[in-house]
């Protein structure tokens, strides 16, 4: 294993300042500790945009229009909006019907938006996420279920296009077996980041932080955004 966490290292030592973003998500504190927001997020996220020039700018949008101005406060709010309305800032049908779906079940839980995600979080298990009431959802897959869980403070991973293949390239370097299904993927990464020392929220961040746009890495292009979210 020793091989495997110097490669491991290798990769960590790129993002510095890794750690404190990933308590913030594990506080359940992501924009503002705003759940709303969370959610939206999570949703806007779901369809496979790139996150920081697409996903971050419409969730600040909708933060102005609907959570500022009063419109949309907590959870219970957003699951009764208007879809007409929100689609004047998020095109995208699917997005509002899995926020909206996600926002109704977890305010049914407390009337503390924290205290329902958490309380949902700590609860849900990944190897049943397909009858979950957040997992059945429509427009809900397993990757949003798991950014789900992260925010609301479960140590894991997302199974997504990005974490697979960093992850998957880190353990063909240590001279061990891609993984290509995604429970088992995250049963993986889950093993690797704690044998390496590392928490497995902070291996998933990390496949996403080193990624380069243009000649930097969004660790550093999107510093000032980091802090936000």
């Amino acid at each position: 294993m020793s091989s495997l966490k110097s490669v491991v290292d290798s990769y960590m030592q790129k993002v510095s300042g890794l750690r404190g973003h990933c308590e913030r998500c594990l506080r359940t504190e992501r924009w503002g500790s705003n759940v709303v927001l969370m959610v939206v997020d999570a949703a806007f996220t779901s369809i496979g945009l790139n996150y920081f020039t697409a996903v971050v700018p419409k969730v600040e949008e909708f933060n102005r229009v609907f959570v500022e101005s009063g419109k949309i406060r907590v959870l219970r709010d957003l699951a009764e909006a208007d879809v007409d309305g929100l689609r004047r800032v998020w095109r995208n049908l699917r997005s509002w019907l899995a926020a909206k779906g996600v926002a109704s079940y977890l305010s049914t839980l407390s009337s503390d938006d924290k205290a329902a995600l958490r309380s949902w979080a700590q609860k849900s298990w990944v190897d049943a996420w397909r009858v979950d009431p957040v997992g059945r959802v429509k427009g809900v897959g397993l990757v949003t279920f798991q950014y789900l869980r992260m925010m609301g403070g479960v140590d894991t991973v997302m199974p997504d296009k990005i974490v697979k293949r960093v992850v998957n390239e880190i353990l063909v370097k240590a001279g061990l077996k891609p993984v290509n299904d995604d429970l088992e993927f995250i049963r993986r990464c889950e093993e690797v980041a704690l044998a390496c020392g590392y928490r497995p929220i902070e291996l998933c961040w990390m496949t996403w932080l080193i990624q380069p746009e243009g000649q930097r890495m969004r660790m550093e292009k999107y510093s000032d955004i980091l802090s936000k979210i």
